[in-house]
C-alpha cells in the first residue's frame, strides 16, 4: 500500500483576529502514524521586519498575539532556528513539497483560522496578485475536528478533564491542542509554545493518534467542532 504523506504546518500572526498577517509559518511532512520526514520554520520578512529589514515592524509585531515572544524570535534568527523569508519565498516552498511528496493534504489544528491567515497574507504582500495561499481543489483536513470526534469524546478523556479542571468559563470541556497533548502524555502541566514549527510537532502527534482510533470521522473544517463532545462531558458531570 503507498504511503500517504501530510504536510502539517501552523502559523503566528499580528495585526487583528479579522485581519490577521503571518509572521511566523512552520511546517512538516508527516505519515498517518506520525512519522516526521522533513520539518521546516520561516519568519516572514514583509511582516516582521520593517522598511529597512534591520529591525522588526513595530506597528505590526507590537500587535502580535505573543508579542512577549520577539526576544526568542531573535535569538532563534541567529541560531538558524527560524530561517527569514518572504511569504512568496515560503508559499513556492511548500508547493514544490506538495509535489515533491505528493502530499495528501495540507493539515492544521483549527485549519479555519491558519488557511484564511494565509489568504490574507499573501493577498497583503502581494496587493492582492495573488488572493490564494494554496491551489484551488487542494484538500485540507482539520486536526481540531478530527480530535473533537474521537479523541476528546472519550469517557477516559472526559474523567482527566473533570479531574483536571479543562474547562471554558462557561463550563464547557477544552478541545485546544495543548490539552490533547496533556491527554496522550500525561503531561498535565505542558504548555504550548505557541511558535509555529513547535507547535507543528504536537500536532502531527495529535492527528496520529486520531488516526490510530480507525474510526470514521469527518476531516473537514467545522468550526463549531468544540461543541462535538460537550453533551458527553455534561453527562459524566452529572452521572
Amino acid at each position: 500500500m503507498n504511503k500517504h504523506y501530510f504536510l502539517v504546518l501552523d502559523v503566528e500572526t499580528a495585526n487583528s483576529v479579522n485581519e490577521p498577517l503571518v509572521y511566523d509559518v512552520g511546517f512538516a511532512i508527516c505519515d498517518r502514524k506520525g512519522n516526521v520526514y522533513l520539518e521546516e520554520s520561516y519568519a516572514i520578512s514583509e511582516i516582521f521586519f520593517d522598511e529597512r529589514k534591520i529591525y522588526h515592524n513595530s506597528k505590526l509585531m507590537d500587535t502580535a498575539y505573543y508579542a512577549e515572544k520577539l526576544p526568542q524570535y531573535w535569538s532563534g534568527m541567529k541560531k538558524g532556528e527560524w530561517k527569514v523569508a518572504s511569504l512568496l519565498t515560503v508559499r513556492k516552498r511548500i508547493l514544490e513539497l506538495i509535489k515533491e511528496y505528493k502530499v495528501k493534504a495540507i493539515c492544521a489544528y483549527n485549519a479555519n483560522f491558519d488557511v484564511n491567515a494565509l489568504n490574507q497574507s499573501i493577498r497583503y504582500v502581494t496587493k492582492s496578485n495573488v488572493r490564494y495561499f494554496f491551489p484551488y481543489g487542494t484538500e485540507i483536513y482539520c486536526i481540531w475536528h478530527m480530535a473533537c470526534q474521537v479523541l476528546f469524546t472519550q469517557k477516559t478523556y472526559c474523567k482527566v478533564a473533570n479531574r483536571e479542571n479543562w474547562e471554558s468559563e462557561k463550563g464547557n470541556v477544552l478541545t485546544n491542542a495543548e490539552v490533547a497533548w496533556r491527554y496522550m502524555t500525561k503531561e498535565y502541566d505542558f504548555e504550548e509554545s505557541h511558535t509555529g514549527l513547535a507547535d507543528v510537532k504536537i500536532e502531527c502527534q495529535i492527528m496520529a493518534k486520531c488516526f490510530a482510533q480507525h474510526k470514521k470521522m469527518d476531516r473537514n473544517i467545522n468550526r463549531l467542532c468544540w461543541r462535538i463532545p460537550q453533551p458527553q462531558y455534561k453527562a459524566l458531570k452529572v452521572a
